[in-house]
C-alpha cells in the first residue's frame, strides 16, 4: 500500500493549525474519514484531536494496530469513547481548552451532545470551511494520485467499444467498465460531503435515460434500477444510433478523478452531434479564459452566455427545470469539492486547485458533452484526462 508520506500530513497539519489560529481556536476534534484520511493518514474509527500547536492526538477505537501502521503522527492511542476524551488529552497537556473546532457539516447532532456533555466548558464552532479553504490546493503528491485515478478511469472507457453491441443492458455495461477499472486499480468507492448526497461511481445511461433526473445535484442522473437509489445504470437496452453517455469517477488511493465520455453503435442524429460540438467549444472557450486569479463564477457565466447563443440554453446542464446550476466543481479526496463554477461564487481559481468541467446538454433523446478533469498551473488550466474527447464510435 502507498502510504502518506510523513512531511505531507505534517504541512497539511500546519496549514489547519494557522487557519484555527487566525480563529482563535484552542484546536479541533476530527472525525469525518476524508478529514481524518486529510490530516492523519489513516481512516479507522477514530478520533483526531489537532491542537492549534503543537502535536496531533490521533485516538483510535479499533484498529489500533493498523493507524499505528498507517499514520505518521507521533501520538496515536487507544480510546473507549467520547467520555475518555477529556482525560486523554489532560495526557498530553491539553487540559485547558476553552474553544474548540468541530465539522458541523457532517456531525450528528447526537455526537455534538456527546461532546458537549464530555467539555461543559468549552464552546464549539464550526470548523468545515476551514478544511474545505486547506483542501482545494493540491500538493503534487496528491496531484500524483488525481493523475493515477485518471489512468483508472481511461482503461475502463477503453473496455466500452470492445463490448458495446445491441441490446446490451446499461448495467451491464457498467459491469464491464467497473471491472476493467477495478482491475486498474480502482479502489471501489467515492465519497461526497454534502448531506445525503450519495454517489457510487458513475452513470452510464443510452438514450433517453440520459434525461432522467434525480435528487442528486448533477447535471445527468440517470434511471437507476431502483427508487431505493434512483441514480446510474439501469436496464435499458441498448439501440444502434442511440447516445451512450458515460459519466464515471476514478478513485486511487482516496483520491478522485472525475470524467465524461460519449458513445455510439452506429450514428448519432445531426442534432446530437452539433450539440456535442457546441459542448466541445464552450469547454475550450472556458479554458481560454481561465488564468491564476479568475473568479471561478465568470466561466458559469460564459459557459451559460455560449449556450444561448447556440439556441440550446434550457437543454444546458440539465433537462428544461432540472438544470443544474454549477459547470464545474473541485474534485480530490471527495467529489463535490471547492472551488464550484456557479454564480455567485468568486473564488479565485489558484495554482494548484484541481477541478472538473462539465458542459453539457440534455435532451429528451439523450444526454450528451464531456466533462474532464484539470489542475490549475502557473500558465493556465492542464488536463489530467488521458480519454481522447471524442464521441466514441463503434461499428
Amino acid at each position: 500500500m502507498l502510504l502518506t508520506p510523513r512531511e505531507e500530513i505534517y504541512d497539511r497539519v500546519k496549514k489547519f493549525q494557522q487557519e484555527m489560529m487566525e480563529k482563535s481556536l484552542d484546536g479541533a476534534i476530527v472525525v469525518l474519514n476524508s478529514d481524518m484520511f486529510y490530516l492523519a493518514g489513516t481512516v479507522q474509527n477514530a478520533q483526531l484531536f489537532v491542537p492549534a500547536s503543537g502535536e496531533p492526538v490521533l485516538m483510535i477505537r479499533k484498529s489500533l494496530r493498523r493507524g499505528r501502521e498507517e499514520s505518521p503522527l507521533k501520538n496515536v492511542v487507544p480510546i473507549r469513547g467520547v467520555k475518555d476524551l477529556p482525560g486523554v488529552l489532560s495526557d498530553f497537556g491539553h487540559s485547558s481548552l476553552k474553544r474548540l473546532g468541530l465539522e458541523f457539516d457532517v456531525l450528528p447532532v447526537s455526537n455534538l451532545h456527546a461532546y458537549e456533555r464530555a467539555f461543559p466548558d468549552v464552546v464549539f464552532s464550526d470548523v468545515s470551511s476551514l478544511f474545505r479553504k486547506i483542501r482545494m490546493i493540491k500538493s503534487p503528491f496528491e496531484i500524483d494520485q488525481i493523475r493515477a485515478a485518471m489512468q483508472i478511469l481511461d482503461a475502463g472507457f477503453k473496455e466500452v467499444p470492445r463490448v458495446l453491441r445491441e441490446g446490451i443492458r446499461e448495467v451491464e455495461l457498467a459491469s464491464y467498465l467497473e471491472a476493467a477499472m477495478r482491475r486498474a486499480g480502482l479502489i471501489g468507492n467515492a465519497k461526497m460531503r454534502a448531506f445525503n448526497q450519495d454517489y457510487y461511481l458513475g452513470n452510464v445511461c443510452f438514450g433517453g435515460s440520459g434525461c432522467s433526473a434525480s435528487g442528486m445535484d448533477g447535471s445527468v442522473s440517470g434511471i437507476g434500477l431502483t427508487p431505493a437509489w434512483p441514480q446510474g445504470a439501469g436496464n435499458a437496452q441498448l439501440k444502434r444510433d442511440e447516445v451512450v453517455f458515460i459519466d464515471y469517477v476514478g478513485v486511487a488511493n482516496g483520491y478522485c478523478g472525475d470524467q465524461t465520455r460519449v458513445f455510439c453503435l452506429g450514428k448519432l442524429s445531426p442534432k446530437l452531434e452539433q450539440a456535442y460540438n457546441d459542448a466541445m467549444m464552450i469547454n475550450e472557450q472556458m479554458l481560454s479564459i481561465l488564468k491564476p486569479g479568475t473568479p471561478a463564477e465568470e466561466l458559469y457565466h460564459l459557459a451559460v452566455k455560449l449556450a444561448k447563443e447556440s439556441g440550446n440554453e434550457e437543454f444546458f446542464l440539465g433537462y428544461k427545470e432540472e438544470r443544474a446550476r454549477f459547470v464545474g466543481h473541485g474534485v480530490g479526496l471527495e467529489t463535490d469539492e471547492m472551488p464550484v463554477f456557479a454564480p455567485g461564487l468568486k473564488t479565485p481559481i489558484l495554482p494548484g486547485m484541481v477541478f472538473a468541467m462539465e458542459p453539457k446538454f440534455v435532451f429528451e433523446e439523450g444526454a450528451i458533452g464531456t466533462e474532464s478533469t484539470y489542475v490549475m498551473t502557473e500558465n493556465g488550466p492542464e488536463c489530467l484526462s488521458i480519454t481522447p474527447q471524442v464521441i466514441g464510435y463503434v461499428e
